[in-house]
């Protein structure tokens, strides 16, 4: 009795390891579910890092923009600098020249005072000069003394210039030598500015523009004489 009880044991277990049931579709579902699940979660990561590295990408591209642009600021920026420095400098020295002329404009009152003692100055050389020529031409100053390259005539020193002017341009020239156009009193005057002027032509000191007569530059009238 007792070898069948376990033969019967043996034979119910064996049945039971061999005719378990086949898995049911719900069962394969669950099973790929998890892993389905968990591609579907990888796709959609892709997905999304995808779209965020080209946002990625064009925020770069932006940022590389400003940055060239801020780059370009920044370049002109010092070239204004550069300028403003130099414009500076420019006021600088406009200012400093400002100054010296201000300097300058103090100093004119003393002006007058410095022109008189060079005018003075340039007589007394003008002096020496003439004085020189007549030592070194053995000549005499009695008869007046006139500077180099004039000709004294009758204590008058006459100038015989080889320059084409005007009468204006003349009378404008003979005052800055502190002369004036000649005014002839006699006939001895008349003879040598006439010996010496001929064959050329001379303005003298006649004119009728300030009262419409003819005057001599001294304002004293011309008279016509009969010449012996």
């Amino acid at each position: 009795m007792e070898e069948s009880y376990y033969e019967n044991y043996w034979d119910q277990t064996t049945l039971s390891l061999t005719d378990s049931p086949a898995p049911s579709s719900a069962s394969r579902f669950r099973r790929w579910l998890f892993p389905g699940l968990i591609v579907v979660v990888l796709l959609i990561l892709i997905i999304v890092m995808g779209s965020t590295n080209r946002k990625m990408s064009n925020r770069l591209g932006t940022l590389e923009q400003r940055v060239s642009n801020l780059s370009k600021i920044v370049q002109s920026l010092n070239a204004s600098l550069h300028h403003t420095q130099e414009t500076a400098k420019q006021v600088q020295q406009l200012q400093y020249a400002v100054e010296n002329n201000k300097d300058q404009l103090n100093s004119v009152s003393e002006a007058p005072k410095q022109l008189s003692v060079i005018d003075s100055l340039s007589k007394s050389i003008a002096a020496i000069k003439c004085s020189h020529e007549h030592v070194i031409n053995n000549s005499s100053t009695a008869g007046g003394c006139c500077p180099m390259g004039w000709t004294v005539f009758e204590s008058s020193c006459y100038f015989f210039s080889g320059d084409s002017r005007s009468w204006n341009e003349s009378t404008d020239w003979c005052e800055t030598q502190q002369a004036h156009l000649v005014i002839l009193r006699n006939d001895k005057e008349w003879d040598f500015v006439t010996r010496r002027s001929m064959p050329h032509f001379y303005w003298i000191g006649l004119s009728d523009w300030r009262t419409g007569r003819w005057e001599w530059v001294n304002q004293t009238p011309y008279t016509v004489e009969p010449r012996s």
